[in-house]
């Protein structure tokens, strides 16, 4: 299958293209950008000497539906939203790793601050959360963002069991500097975010929404959620800890047995006995959740972590586009730690 990637100089976009590298299915034929236009990729990044002789092009639709059989955008908010329509009107498969397609137009314009997709194309993308979505044959696919996976896959097997209080769920969630994007600001300055501990977008975070409805999906009380981010003064990962009043007779045996059913024959998720590490998931497409209960306040903490780039961006697109084929959704896909 021969694929193109469009924003390929970012970091989803390069992990994208490293993963892919390792597919046995797929070909990357052609990567796009809007900068270093007809400079080989490996002049920009020496690590990819010897690994790829592709040459950064211009956007441009119908060449990429002439050379490819699939387009993934990794592209920053706002921009894949203006590119999908002519891929959409002409079936020509799309997974966008942004969050241009996730919500409906009026929520996007809200939380985002940007002009949306017309709401006849965002309609024809399938939210791909891997482990909860059927994906074979879709043809438009709207990944889901990293801290919306970590939040989700903790809590929905807890909210498709009805067995928490709705009103109770608040997530204190904490992302590596990646997570930011390559764009440079105050925020994600070194001496800003080294040694340090920031939280930011408070109650403001794009994420909000997308993760309020999915939980939805299963349950359509749901009240709105209460939920923030940090800075971590690492390169990457994401944990994101959930805490939800459990309902009355429930404890830490019966919320265990909830979550490890829910993914006994989900390979990418780790349901662990004690509480989750960081390190075991960096560089792999793994979300590893552990939980404890407080029989004091009857509140259960819900743990997850990811790495952001990968299971959170570049690995579930390939996941899902695993899926989307019929191929086995581990193909490709790293399952090996960098650990230290």
């Amino acid at each position: 299958m021969k694929v193109s990637i469009v924003g390929i100089t970012g970091y989803s976009g390069l992990e994208l293209l490293k993963i892919l590298s390792n597919h046995p299915e797929v070909t990357v034929v052609s990567i796009h950008a809007t900068q270093e236009i007809g400079r080989p990729l490996s002049d920009l990044y020496p690590h990819l000497k010897s690994q790829t002789d592709l040459v950064i092009e211009a956007f441009d639709a119908e060449s990429i539906m002439n050379k490819s059989d699939l387009v993934f955008f990794a592209t920053p908010s706002g921009i894949a939203s203006k590119l999908s329509k002519s891929f959409v009107e002409n079936d020509f498969p799309v997974i966008d790793l942004s969050g241009d397609h996730r919500l409906p137009s009026h929520i996007y314009t809200e939380w985002y601050g940007k002009e949306a997709a017309q709401q006849e194309i965002i309609d024809q993308f399938t939210y791909g959360l891997a482990e909860f979505t059927d994906l074979k044959g879709k043809k438009f696919i709207s990944n889901p963002g990293c801290y919306a996976t970590a939040t989700e896959l903790a809590l929905l097997p807890l909210v498709q069991a009805q067995a928490i209080d709705l009103k109770s769920i608040i997530v204190d969630a904490k992302s590596g500097l990646t997570g930011a994007g390559k764009g440079l600001s105050d925020s994600s300055h070194f001496v800003n975010v080294h040694d340090n501990y920031v939280t930011y977008k408070l109650n403001k975070h794009q994420h909000i929404p997308e993760i309020e409805q999915e939980l939805a999906l299963f349950e359509p009380e749901l009240s709105p959620i209460q939920f923030s981010t940090s800075l971590l003064p690492v390169n990457r990962g994401i944990v994101a800890s959930c805490y939800v009043k459990l309902k009355e007779g429930l404890g830490q045996a019966q919320a265990q047995a909830i979550i490890e059913k829910a993914y006994a024959d989900k390979f990418f998720v780790r349901v662990i006995d004690g509480l989750p590490d960081l390190h075991a998931v960096l560089g792999t497409n793994f979300t590893d959740i552990g939980c404890a209960y407080n029989e004091r306040t009857g509140v259960l903490t819900v743990i997850s972590v990811i790495d952001n780039l990968i299971k959170g961006a570049a690995g579930q697109a390939v996941q899902n586009l695993n899926l989307m084929m019929g191929w086995d959704e581990s193909l490709g896909l790293p399952v090996q730690a960098t650990y230290l």
